[in-house]
């Protein structure tokens, strides 16, 4: 679908025309009619979305236009399987590449996946990360799982202020910028691993230096970074035609698999179908479907997240919530980025949406108001 043009002057003026409209009507009886739609919003919508098709372009459009939710660039709507609205910003196209940020962790825990499927990983084993297996190290105690849960009890304090005092700040542009996974794992203990949730770009790091410690156990960085390129691309991208899909590396050769997976809008929003099927596609199974079940169960310390995914439930916390549990089916799950990213993925609705662009956390709730209207339209099975 092609990018929307710039509005036309029948749009332009279409407030002051149903201004004139509602003078001159006042006598007739009902509701007012809705403002038209801006030119092309329609267009950005298959004639069969699955629901009523302009009800789905205006909670489209509201995604772009609404005030106070920061700037949204590109919202791929699928359902079935099938892409059933694409619509983007200007200076932005079905080519343009979006970094995932924590997004980019829903990937690193289906790659962490294929590995536990494929044997060279255990659950609950602490995993293959030479210095923690010292005698009397406390760190030789946290397990994959844990990780993955975001509870390995680690001194990874994420989002808090002064901001160079933060973890992923200190890790990705401070004094571990050239060995994230060095620096994630040199981190001591604040509590007994599984005890304690605490979001951890810095966790994700750790299972990126894990994959490359698998794939290239004597290499250096270079053989590190594209043993782990070729292992993402033969076991994801190529599989589902990601072909948009990359991953950075550190200068150790490490994934920064926290934060930086970069995909276009549609290739985005196939993957999350991806997990939505399963771990299916195409009659065959990627990735086993206990490790998607795995995935979207809640972790022990936190009702509202899995592994490396958020759950739309209550945090429990109260000091946070990310989804909508008020309004969508429990069973809804999602990656979130920074800055708004949002990945949503409702199996019992047979649906994904996707949201790019920025926006602050100002404003984050009322972005997800805006996206839970469109989720809303769609029926649960």
């Amino acid at each position: 679908m092609k990018r929307l043009p710039l509005p036309s002057l029948a749009t332009m003026l279409a407030p002051s025309l149903l201004a004139l409209g509602a003078l001159t009507g006042c006598g007739q009886d009902g509701p007012p009619p809705l403002p038209l739609l801006p030119e092309g919003a329609l267009e950005a919508v298959e004639v069969e979305p699955g629901v009523p098709r302009e009800s789905l372009a205006r909670a489209i459009d509201a995604a772009f236009t609404a005030d106070g939710i920061g700037e949204t660039r590109a919202i791929v709507v699928m359902h079935g399987g099938k892409v059933v609205a694409e619509r983007y910003a200007d200076g932005f196209d079905a080519e343009t590449r979006f970094v995932g940020w924590s997004m980019s962790k829903t990937v690193t825990a289906t790659l962490i996946g294929m590995m536990v499927a494929d044997g060279r990983l255990a659950l609950d084993e602490s995993p293959p990360i030479d210095h923690w297996q010292r005698a009397g190290e406390p760190r030789g105690e946290i397990t994959l799982r844990q990780l993955l849960q975001m509870r390995s009890g680690l001194r990874h304090a994420e989002n808090v202020q002064p901001v160079q005092e933060s973890s992923e700040v200190r890790m990705m542009f401070l004094e571990g910028r050239d060995d994230m996974a060095a620096w994630a794992e040199a981190q001591p203990l604040d509590h007994e691993p599984g005890r304690h949730f605490q979001y951890s770009t810095a966790s994700s790091v750790i299972l990126g230096d894990i994959m490359a410690r698998l794939l290239a156990p004597d290499g250096g960085p270079s053989d590190r970074q594209e043993a782990v390129s070729q292992y993402l691309e033969a076991r994801l991208t190529a599989p589902l035609g990601l072909t948009s899909m990359r991953a950075e590396f550190d200068a150790s050769g490490t994934m920064i698999a926290g934060s930086a997976v970069w995909a276009n809008a549609r290739d985005w929003a196939k993957f999350g179908d991806f997990l939505r099927n399963g771990g299916s596609h195409g009659g065959n199974q990627l990735v086993p479907r206990s490790w998607v079940d795995f995935m979207r169960r809640e972790s022990p310390r936190a009702p509202d997240y899995g592994a490396h995914v958020w759950l739309n439930r209550p945090s429990g916390t109260g000091d946070r919530q990310v989804l909508f549990p008020d309004q969508g089916p429990d069973s809804l799950f999602a990656a979130v980025g920074f800055q708004g990213q949002f990945l949503l993925i409702s199996p019992a609705q047979r649906l994904v949406v996707l949201r790019t662009g920025i926006t602050d956390e100002a404003e984050q709730g009322a972005l997800v108001d805006k996206l839970a209207d469109i989720v809303a339209l769609y029926p649960t099975r």
